[in-house]
């Protein structure tokens, strides 16, 4: 080999290392407000917050946050039970051509910064779907009770596979945004789930449950599985309206 064939060689595998090392996204920092899950369960804080929650990584969508393109989102299958899977840590599943994967997380705030987690997972941020789902634990069976959210931007939420909370439109997060009508809580596991498009900038959630006289749900623990390890019970979802 000549000394000139030698050293296009040697500039033709730089350039192909280069171009490599500038498509690998640079590694960023973990989300300043999410957390690992550290133990088996977790009480809600002071006021009534869940803040454990598996959440899966973004799908690309078109950002749309009308209540008919919202609806069209949940209802159109990007993965399989997408609105009944009770998925665990670090299960992956894969719509279209890209692979995704649940997190639980814990936030250290009220609320659920969306975009931190995206962010620190080098995701996409805007034109967005998250999903969320969690699981709360009750004594006894509590009746009477609501699920109040508040997200950043349109959002879907189901309790036990049942509709029943849609907000849409573009919205920041106020704190009991949407309140569900009344409902039961059963002894052992209950599984919230949230679907939360977002068109661009920041993006969030908070829940909780609020007892007959509005105040927060006193007594109730958040898990990612049932007690016996066990998934919680299935759900018989409900088709978004």
């Amino acid at each position: 080999m000549t000394a000139t064939r030698l050293l296009v060689g040697v500039v033709a595998a730089a350039i192909c290392v280069g171009a490599a090392r500038a498509q690998t996204p640079a590694a960023r920092p973990a989300a300043s407000s999410l957390v690992p899950v550290a133990t088996s369960s977790k009480a809600p804080q002071a006021d009534g917050f869940v803040q454990r929650w598996l959440i899966l990584e973004p799908i690309r969508v078109t950002g749309q946050l009308t209540d008919s393109a919202v609806r069209t989102l949940v209802t159109t299958d990007s993965f399989p039970d997408q609105l009944s899977v009770i998925p665990r840590d670090g299960d992956k599943l894969t719509v279209g051509d890209t692979e995704l994967t649940w997190h639980a997380v814990d936030t250290l705030a009220y609320n659920v910064n969306l975009f931190h987690f995206a962010y620190a997972l080098t995701k996409p941020t805007s034109n967005v779907l998250f999903w969320a789902v969690t699981i709360v634990e009750t004594p006894r069976d509590l009746s009477g009770v609501r699920l109040s959210s508040g997200p950043n931007a349109a959002s879907i939420w189901w309790v036990n596979g049942k509709e029943v909370i849609g907000l849409f439109n573009d919205r920041q997060t106020v704190i009991d945004d949407g309140v569900s009508p009344r409902l039961e809580l059963k002894k052992g596991p209950n599984v919230i789930r949230a679907a939360v498009v977002n068109a661009g900038g920041a993006t969030d959630f908070c829940a909780r449950f609020l007892d007959e006289e509005g105040r927060p749900v006193k007594g109730i623990t958040v898990s990612l599985a049932s007690p016996s390890g066990a998934r919680a019970r299935p759900e018989k979802s409900e088709k978004s309206r």
